[in-house]
């Protein structure tokens, strides 16, 4: 009777050459980081569009200005309350101990929401750009070690003189378990790099909206 031949993605691993573990570990670590990055972005932007949405309501609620940036202060918590913080500081700023206003305050007070909102946009799309390699690079690297893989069965091949396919297989499912690895990290990075990119950019043309408005009602202050 034949001696049946362990197929399982253990038994497949203890198998596979040195170089070949060497891919698998390095996939499945990549996996489980853009995993963990995926999870990490996901609820950072349902937190984000909440904090907006809340913040939203109490500026468009009717509360003096003055009086909203009094109760959060200088180092407000929320993102789009930095921006609101940073446009009202420099808004305070801009005038004098007479009451007059400097020169040049409407550029000072979008200058200084742009780089709130810059500041922003770096920690929300932090992390992404490693989805985007991960993406690109997961399936070579899982086609390099499957294409050792497959060097090293037809190297066993040689030394048994044998072409039988109970030879040829276990080494050939070895190698393949690197490509389909390579694709399983590779197709959730691409998928959710997409989806959390595009979703970045339009929590991030939120703020900007946001600061176009604040700055508006600035500047018809100014004007006054």
């Amino acid at each position: 009777m034949p001696q049946e031949i362990d197929f399982s993605l253990f038994a497949l691993f203890a198998r596979a050459t040195l170089t070949v573990q060497v891919v698998l570990v390095l996939l499945v670590a990549m996996s489980f980081w853009a995993w963990a990055i995926i999870v990490n972005k996901v609820i950072a932007f349902r937190g984000a569009r909440r904090e907006a949405a809340a913040f939203d309501r109490a500026f468009w609620s009717g509360e003096p200005l003055d009086e909203l940036y009094e109760r959060l202060g200088p180092e407000a918590s929320g993102t789009l309350q930095r921006i609101f913080a940073a446009g009202m500081t420099e808004w305070r700023r801009s005038h004098r101990d007479s009451g007059a206003l400097i020169a040049g305050a409407q550029a000072r007070i979008d200058r200084s929401m742009d780089v709130a909102i810059a500041k922003a946009a770096e920690r929300l799309t932090g992390g992404l750009s490693y989805l985007a390699t991960v993406g690109s690079t997961a399936p070579f690297i899982g086609l390099f070690g499957t294409v050792w893989g497959i060097k090293h069965a037809f190297e066993q091949i040689a030394i048994a003189q044998d072409t039988n396919l109970a030879v040829v297989a276990p080494g050939i499912a070895e190698a393949l378990l690197a490509t389909a690895l390579g694709l399983v990290a590779a197709i959730p990075a691409v998928v959710f790099y997409n989806k959390l990119s595009a979703d970045g950019d339009r929590i991030i043309a939120g703020y900007e909206a946001f600061a176009d408005e604040f700055a508006t009602i600035l500047s018809r202050q100014l004007d006054g």
